[in-house]
């Protein structure tokens, strides 16, 4: 794995080093303002930082943004989890953000690089993302039930 990389603009920094990573920053954005992992459980926040290459946003010291990618480094990256928190917004962080992530020198060699959206399509294609182009090719599988009904069982 690589060794974490930084980079500054201003006040604000960006790092690969989880150590710098603020769980329940990231946990209360996903499990409760975002529309892909709504009522995530915490460990699952947790597992899926641990077995992906991170990228924190901070303001200060205090995390304000975040991304992972899924990847093997050699082949396929898959990016999920971008968000900047709103209070952050409108200063070009997410723009910043795709190019610290497409820069990535663990990244260059990977032959595809995917990701889901339902709201932000105009922004990853300024770099480079496009609809699959042959959509029928892929597939998917659920194997698990929505967060919601976890959440539901334990309660």
């Amino acid at each position: 794995m690589p060794r974490p990389l930084e980079a500054t603009k201003g006040n604000y920094r960006i790092s690969t080093d989880k150590a710098q990573l603020q769980l329940p920053v990231i946990h209360r954005y996903l499990s409760e303002d975002s529309y892909w992992a709504k009522d995530i459980p915490e460990n699952l926040v947790a597992a899926s930082i641990e077995n992906s290459l991170c990228f924190g946003i901070y303001h200060q010291n205090e995390q304000v943004g975040f991304a992972r990618v899924i990847t093997d480094y050699a082949t396929f990256g898959y990016l999920a989890d971008v968000f900047v928190l709103p209070g952050h917004r409108g200063q070009g962080l997410s723009k910043w953000l795709m190019e610290v992530i497409g820069s990535h020198p663990g990244l260059q060699q990977l032959r595809r690089m995917m990701l889901m959206t339902q709201d932000a399509h105009g922004l990853y294609e300024q770099y480079g993302y496009a609809p699959l182009e042959h959509p029928g090719n892929a597939m998917s599988k659920r194997v698990g039930v929505p967060y919601t009904e976890l959440k539901n069982k334990t309660a």
